[in-house]
């Protein structure tokens, strides 16, 4: 049996992050339980490589609308590739590893079940171990995808897939309307393949504002990518069906039937409907635990951080859990009063698709199935000279949530180019509750995009006149 102060079963983002801050400047040690790449989903097969490939594509868009490059001009592939491999440490956690040791963090290879409270047993490649944890076991296990199973007989491609490509399919369908099938569509079809999106309901991203989804649409439409809404797949089936390995085209064409029967051919398919907590196989038996009770009050040396603890499935969400869960353990170890945690934090998100959308807090729709009183400014984008010089054709909105009673900002959402940097303001002001006749002092810089806050204060400013 070894012992730890802290054993951690998963080394993603958030695993790393709760690890360290549970031990950072002390003598406490911890051990990070990781069967894959230290690193994690988002370091190797999400947020990195995805978004390796997307900037590119951006500052291809502002340089050819902006004259700087002839429209026609193709995507290099094999530059866009390249950088992507730089970016995922060519799939290799040497780096990552390295980090983990200079933190103090023992990296313990292989698979990581509850063996008993405060026990976790590791089935590696050097055998089995027993780590005993004297303040905190933490499980950061991430997430899976969800594959429909009448899908799952001709090995469609998931994320990882997707973002590791390496055989450009001539066709691709892809199965989904959500984050990963719209930011996948963009790169895709700038790679050379003919995207048709098959989305089940009638809009993208439904959980986002409607001018959103449709922007979005527009964007993609511009691309070349055919959408189609309504879809509901029944059946699937592919000839010479085999595991080509990541990225590669995993057989011959791909056959879609559809409830209405109607049918069409792809070379490849790309499922991306959605991913769930990755709550099995985790021993919890041992501890007396069902997977019900992981949304449940836990025992005082268990902590859930990440996609696995059915929060938001995002990187910078469950690092944020981390950094609560990593201070508590470490201020109850040293007999300290932990941090009160917020009630309720805003989940910010941005869809780096052309136009971007950043949005944060609550839906002017959900703030009402909340029982709020709103108002919602809204502007276009141009309406601001810093935003309409990003790009020529730059389109896109902006809308702010107001709860009527406090006049608070409840929620934002920026919709055009580059708008991922301007939503950190928005989650400042959501988070503090800033009073809205306090934001009117906040006095944005000309000509830059943030200017478009004046213009939805004054939109606001003006719906109070004309009540």
């Amino acid at each position: 049996m070894e012992t730890f102060d802290v054993v951690v079963i998963g080394a993603g983002p958030a695993g790393e992050n709760a690890a360290d801050y549970a031990i950072k400047g002390s003598s406490r040690t911890a051990a990070l339980v990781e069967s894959g790449l230290v690193g994690g989903e988002c370091s190797y097969y999400a947020c990195m490589p995805s978004k390796a490939m997307l900037r590119p594509l951006d500052v291809r868009a502002a340089a050819v609308q902006l004259g700087g490059l002839p429209a026609s001009m193709d995507v290099d592939a094999a530059a866009l590739l390249a950088r992507r491999d730089t970016w995922v440490s060519h799939y290799t956690d040497q780096g990552q590893v390295r980090w983990a040791e200079g933190a103090g963090i023992t990296v313990v290879r292989g698979i990581g079940r509850l063996a008993g409270e405060r026990t976790v047993g590791v089935a590696g490649p050097e055998g089995v171990r027993a780590l005993r944890a004297r303040h905190a076991v933490v499980l950061a296990t991430g997430s899976r995808p969800v594959i429909p199973e009448f899908l799952s007989p001709v090995l469609p491609w998931g994320s990882r897939d997707a973002t590791g490509i390496i055989e450009v399919p001539d066709s691709i369908a892809i199965v989904g309307g959500g984050v990963v099938a719209c930011e996948a569509a963009r790169w895709l079809a700038a790679l050379g393949s003919r995207v048709t999106m098959l989305v089940r309901g009638r809009r993208l991203l439904p959980r986002f504002e409607p001018f959103a989804s449709d922007l979005i649409a527009d964007g993609l439409a511009s691309d070349g990518v055919e959408l189609r809404f309504g879809v509901q797949l029944t059946a699937a089936d592919r000839p010479d069906t085999r595991d080509t390995g990541l990225g590669r085209v995993h057989g011959g064409p791909v056959r879609l039937v559809e409830a209405d029967d109607r049918e069409s051919t792809h070379a490849e398919v790309l499922v991306a409907t959605g991913r769930t907590p990755a709550r099995d196989d985790l021993g919890l038996e041992t501890a007396g635990l069902s997977p019900a009770d992981l949304d449940g009050p836990l025992p005082e040396w268990l902590y859930l951080v990440g996609d696995v603890s059915g929060g938001a499935p995002l990187t910078h969400w469950g690092k944020y859990q981390a950094r609560l869960v990593g201070d508590r353990i470490a201020a109850l170890a040293e007999g300290r009063t932990p941090p009160a945690e917020p009630v309720q934090a805003p989940v910010p998100q941005v869809v780096f698709t052309d136009p971007q959308v950043a949005t944060v807090g609550l839906t002017a729709a959900r703030a009402r199935e909340a029982g709020y009183r709103l108002r919602t400014p809204e502007v276009p984008l141009d309406s601001a000279a810093g935003a309409a010089l990003l790009r020529d054709d730059a389109t896109g909105r902006a809308l702010l949530v107001i709860d009527d009673n406090t006049d608070t900002v409840l929620g934002a959402t920026f919709v055009g180019p580059d708008m991922a940097e301007l939503l950190h303001a928005a989650t400042i002001a959501v988070t503090a509750k800033v009073p809205v006749d306090v934001l009117w002092h906040a006095v944005p810089s000309y000509p830059t995009a943030s200017e478009l806050w004046l213009r939805l204060l004054e939109a606001d400013r003006e719906t109070l006149r004309t009540r």
